[in-house]
């Protein structure tokens, strides 16, 4: 490790590697690393237990597929039931290399489309086994009788998402999360009842229990009571989601948080890329302060609506309807012609953002400047008529006419980019292991799949594919060795010190009774980072924001009031934990996005971009993945590299032209 400061913000650290993956091809990597593994026999696994922490798809999957493979499985989730996870929010779909419609997809398309949607910036063996395992999940969600949309001879149907040119993602209209997690969370409740399976919910994971350098449990507040309580395994997995709400105003629900994440950060592993987050460009735009979260409209309405603003900033304030055709730019189709509307979305966030910045943006002004863009369906209803429009996205218009009061039927649709997806998370190798033994991380939680920015339709595709068919085939590898490991006393000193950390920490800020409340806070914060490390940033903003995080952060820890108890029921409590670990994220974010010159993905540095002012990556400097290490309380993060190595896709810029 350098002794030095690097920018007088952090320190760097030994290179890491991931060492499970297979040598060889690529595609016979994963059934290599599925034999290479040990086995448990079926009477050891009953005497085995996990921790999953998080019921969305990655979780539910992931504790319904361990529980029926005979594991004793703690299922931990702070809603009050796992039906809520946020994985229900997802509306377009779940892609998959089945090539129902014969236009040439196939695995390694999926996989080329998402190492080059990631600007390439993902892991080679990680994204192949994605895509390969893709078409077993639609196989386990039609038997399970996820109601996916079918063609009118009864079979599959599929559409296309931004930054591909096939039709490869299987849809339930406009609520495919919501079924996708009805099929795990009914396949949860069978190990429920049969009892493999204890399901806690109304839980929040507080802290990690780490006993010889393996994660061995967590502690817990039960929500309802407030009781403090401690649960042990031989294993941990973190299926806890991301961290958008770092930004105060995202797409996410208001409970994501990244408090089960930064706690495992906390203790040892490492945090990869958290400056790479997802800026979604089909949000409903913000309508004023008084709001605590967006709302998406999902990635699915660019196949037939049409993104356009006015040519001249005299035409925003006009009734769309009486804009004349030669008077709109429809500058998505006018600039990348090969892939119009259904650029990825990085690409169309940063565009709709400059169209605003020109001043051609539509909408109400909010802070002094109007930021929204149409998304009109006129030409696809004209084509296809109401009735067919009304029968794929009926339940998305419907939503859009309740939160603006506007028909889309009738008038465009006003949408702006939000934040809403994160790509980094904790780091992991090829078996979804962290660097700390014994702690697993899946779906959203972890950084592995999707590099700089995540192509529409596979986040639901991650989170099922890490829960039912990934990580049951490695982490037996684990737990085959894990009675060598021997029990861990509830008395245990590793134990008591994260018992007493996290009670320590709850009467620390229930005691500080300051002034301001916690959303102000956490407002504020999201403010610092939507405006210095969002869609575009800057070495000065960037340095500006490090310092205001701080300031604040010393501000909360002084100032901050909590009110009621720590007995019972306390949101407020709740909402503060969590945005104390939000201001210790908010400043590794922008560490991590300074330290990283570059133009990636939706991580717009204005000092690298083209002549026509397109993303520009430096891959001599920055091909390698960005797995920070906790430094201490007021010490500096450590930087570990893993170089990306492409020996089976050329690295090149990108270009939808």
């Amino acid at each position: 490790m350098t002794d030095t400061l690097i920018d007088g913000l952090y320190r760097e650290g030994e290179p890491i590697a991931d060492t499970k993956a297979p040598a060889g091809d690529i595609s016979q990597k994963w059934t290599t690393r599925k034999f290479d593994a040990a086995l448990v026999n079926p009477a050891n696994r009953r005497k085995l237990s996990v921790i999953i922490v998080g019921t969305g798809l990655a979780g539910a999957s992931a504790g319904a597929t361990l529980g029926e493979a005979g594991y004793h499985v703690k299922s931990f989730c702070y809603q009050d039931s796992p039906r809520r996870a946020h994985s229900i929010a997802a509306q377009g779909g779940i892609n998959a290399a089945k090539n129902y419609k014969g236009d040439g997809d196939s695995t390694h398309r999926l996989f080329y489309d998402t190492v080059k949607g990631g600007d390439y910036r993902s892991r080679e063996t990680n994204v192949y086994r994605l895509a390969e395992v893709s078409a077993d999940i639609i196989d386990q969600c039609v038997a399970q009788g996820v109601p996916f949309a079918r063609e009118y001879g009864g079979l599959l149907d599929n559409r296309s998402f931004g930054g591909v040119q096939v039709s490869r993602t299987f849809y339930a209209r406009g609520q495919t999360g919501q079924q996708l997690l009805i099929g795990a969370y009914q396949a949860l409740e069978r190990q429920v009842a049969a009892g493999t399976v204890e399901m806690y919910a109304r839980h929040e994971m507080l802290e990690l229990v780490v006993v010889d350098g393996r994660a061995r449990g967590i502690i817990a507040r039960d929500m309802v009571t407030g009781e403090i309580e401690t649960h042990l395994a031989d294993a941990v997995v973190l299926a806890s989601g991301g961290y958008g709400n770092v930004f105060f105003l995202s797409t996410n629900a208001m409970g994501c948080n990244v408090t089960a994440a930064w706690r495992a950060h906390r203790k040892g592993a490492y945090m990869a890329n958290p400056c790479y987050t997802q800026i979604h460009p089909t949000c409903i735009p913000q309508s004023g302060d008084h709001q605590s979260k967006l709302t998406l409209m999902s990635e699915s309405l660019r196949n037939d609506g049409r993104i356009w603003v006015p040519k001249r900033a005299e035409d925003c304030d006009k009734d769309p309807r009486q804009i004349p055709e030669e008077d709109r730019d429809y500058y998505l189709e006018r600039i990348y012609p090969g892939f119009g509307n259904l650029v990825p979305r990085d690409i169309a966030s940063r565009q709709a953002k400059n169209m605003c910045d020109e001043g051609r943006g539509v909408g109400p002004e909010v802070d002094g400047a109007r930021r929204g863009v149409y998304l009109d369906f006129a030409d696809a209803i004209d084509r296809l008529g109401e009735d067919a429009v009304r029968a794929k996205y009926g339940n998305l218009f419907d939503m859009y006419e309740r939160i603006t009061g506007e028909n889309p039927y009738k008038v465009p649709m006003r949408i702006y980019p939000a934040v809403h997806y994160t790509m980094g998370g904790l780091w992991v190798d090829y078996d979804l292991q962290s660097n700390l033994e014994g702690l697993f991380v899946t779906g959203e939680a972890n950084f592995s799949d999707h590099g700089a920015n995540r192509l529409g339709a596979s986040a639901l595709m991650q989170g099922l594919a890490d829960g039912y068919f990934v990580l049951p085939n490695t982490i037996r590898d684990y737990l085959a060795k894990a009675s060598a490991h021997g029990p861990v006393a509830e008395d245990a000193p590793e134990v008591v010190e994260a018992q007493e950390a996290v009670r320590s920490r709850v009467e620390k800020l229930m005691t500080i009774n300051g002034t301001r409340s916690v959303d102000s806070y956490h407002k504020a914060l999201g403010k610092i980072m939507w405006e210095k490390c969002g869609m575009e940033r800057t070495d000065e903003g960037l340095r500006e924001a490090i310092e205001e995080i701080r300031a604040l952060r010393a501000d909360f820890w002084t100032n901050v009031r909590v009110l009621g108890t720590a007995e019972g029921m306390n949101q407020s409590l709740e909402k503060a934990g969590r945005v104390a670990d939000f201001l210790e994220l908010g400043e590794l974010m922008c560490i991590d996005a300074l330290h990283r010159r570059e133009s990636c993905g939706g991580h717009f540095r204005a000092e690298s971009q083209t002549e026509d002012g397109e993303a520009l990556r430096h891959d001599d400097e920055f091909a390698y993945v960005a797995a920070w290490e906790w430094g201490g309380d007021g010490d500096a993060p450590v930087l570990h590299k893993e170089d990306l190595v492409y020996e089976f896709i050329e690295l090149k810029q990108r270009s939808y032209k």
